[in-house]
């Protein structure tokens, strides 16, 4: 049995379970917690950067990071979710940088405000960072995903999802026709939210 080293709350983890349910590979999978602040987590043994998500097969490789265990994953699944037609997967994997690419940019945010004492904080930073979620939904907005489900769009729902969580909802009344997307996405994908934190 595979085992998926995560935290509730990564949406990069989320992400992978949910490819997982998706894939029918989830019964194959043991879900562990996982705790990157903790010096005598294995973690960092098995991933030597000591981050989440971590994929350890049977034969003790592992797997990191998301991209790569969700690549993985799509090939043991039969390539449901990142197609073959290069013109197509390309646009999926695209679609899966932006969704990473809003998470990455709010975990620096969080990071900057949920760890460092208020006078230490950088507000130019914090605001560089918000600028990249800004412009990545104001895109996402203007055209929601399409089509069958595909790792992008499950990127996509994880970063708004670890908004929702992080940062109270925020993006909805600036981008509502992503919000109506989010909202089919979770009737559609019954698995997000199943593993929301």
């Amino acid at each position: 049995m595979m085992i998926l080293r995560y935290s509730a709350a990564s949406p990069y983890a989320r992400k992978i379970r949910i490819a997982a349910e998706l894939l029918g590979l989830a019964s194959r999978i043991e879900i562990v917690a996982a705790s990157t602040a903790d010096p005598k987590d294995s973690l960092r043994q098995q991933n030597p950067l000591g981050k989440i998500p971590t994929l350890l097969l049977e034969d003790g490789t592992a797997l990191y990071d998301s991209r790569v265990i969700a690549d993985y994953l799509d090939y043991l699944g039969g390539h449901r979710l990142i197609p073959a037609d290069p013109l197509r997967r390309f646009d999926v994997l695209r679609l899966q940088a932006l969704g990473d690419g809003i998470n990455d940019a709010a975990l620096l945010i969080r990071y900057e405000t949920a760890t460092r004492r208020t006078e230490l904080r950088d507000p130019e930073a914090i605001a560089l960072q918000q600028g990249k979620i800004d412009r990545a939904l104001a895109v996402l907005d203007a055209a929601p995903p399409e089509g069958p489900v595909d790792i992008g769009q499950i990127a996509v729902a994880c970063a708004l999802g670890y908004l929702d969580l992080r940062f109270e909802g925020a993006w909805r009344a600036g981008h509502p026709r992503l919000a109506a997307w989010l909202a089919e996405f979770e009737v559609q994908v019954p698995a997000f939210a199943a593993t929301g934190a």
